[in-house]
């Protein structure tokens, strides 16, 4: 029987079938490993408060946190806590690459974008769900009932990834049609052309949301570990390329570190947050970033 902890480890996880248990399990994990760390404490309060900043009345500092965090915060008002949480999920046929004993990048972001769904939810808030490839494919609306977080859990256990992508055209459309300012949690790889996905991305903050980009890459793209001569071919193209993976991996690196930089360059300029992460890691990390860039947008 596996512990609450070890629960974290995508490889502990992708054994449990039903998507709403991997989310309880995940989060129970979290919580458990939050309580024996130096951020101690947000496991209950994180949603209810912000970090001090110059100029704020002395006054508002909850000594409680102070106590368990050594750091100051402060009690949001009830306005600042009643944000909508739209969870925009990549379903694009690349999300579906997976090493060989790792998750797919698809089932590792349904996993955190359930998980998400299940914190939000437990804070009263009211979530959201945005699936899309070349196009939106499917969009609900926020609710904050129970029974709305099944319907969530149930279209993104229900979905397979397929399709090319056009990551731009559908954070328009999804930019268009809330017209409420929310956090919006983009989970994809972000393998598409940037320029547009940038643009698409200026166009949520222009709308006021809150933004959170997560990119989800697969393990062997993070570190490329290819050995002998190898044929890659593009899930959505079928274009094929016969390559000795030694002789291009300094340079396939170099180039991978410049493209996540470009995007975390731009979400900086639009005071929006940005974290990659990898099908190896343990979700207690992806929350963790989560959790810290959310409370920073407040």
């Amino acid at each position: 029987m596996a512990t609450a902890t070890e629960y974290l480890r995508p490889d502990v996880i992708s054994q449990v079938e039903n998507l709403e248990l991997r989310a309880r399990f995940i989060v129970q994990g979290f919580l458990s490993g939050l309580n024996q760390s130096p951020y101690h404490g947000f496991s209950a309060e994180f949603s209810e408060h912000r970090k001090y900043e110059r100029g704020d009345d002395l006054r508002t500092i909850d000594w409680n946190v102070f106590a368990k965090t050594d750091r100051y915060y402060i009690k949001k008002f009830q306005a600042e806590t009643n944000l909508d949480t739209f969870l925009l999920v990549d379903t694009s046929a690349s999300m579906d690459y997976g090493t060989e004993g790792y998750m797919t990048k698809f089932d590792y972001a349904i996993c955190i974008a359930a998980a998400l769904g299940y914190m939000s939810l437990s804070q009263q808030d009211a979530v959201g769900l945005a699936i899309f490839d070349d196009k939106l494919r499917a969009f609900l609306p926020p609710k904050s009932k129970r029974t709305h977080l099944f319907n969530i859990l149930s279209h993104l256990a229900n979905t397979r990834p397929k399709g090319e992508t056009n990551l731009a055209e559908s954070l328009h459309a999804i930019a268009g049609r809330v017209k409420k300012r929310g956090l919006m949690i983009v989970l994809s790889d972000l393998l598409a052309d940037q320029e547009p996905v940038i643009e698409a991305l200026h166009h949520l903050r222009f709308r006021g949301h809150d933004l959170i980009v997560m990119q989800v890459l697969d393990v062997s793209e993070a570190t490329f570990p290819f050995q002998g001569q190898v044929r890659f071919e593009d899930a959505e193209s079928a274009d094929r390329l016969d390559v000795d993976p030694v002789s291009i991996r300094a340079g396939y690196l170099e180039s991978l570190r410049k493209f996540i930089g470009v995007y975390r360059h731009e979400c900086l300029l639009m005071q929006a947050d940005f974290t990659t992460v990898d099908t190896s890691m343990t979700f207690d990390k992806a929350l963790l970033e989560f959790l810290i860039q959310r409370q920073s947008r407040f």
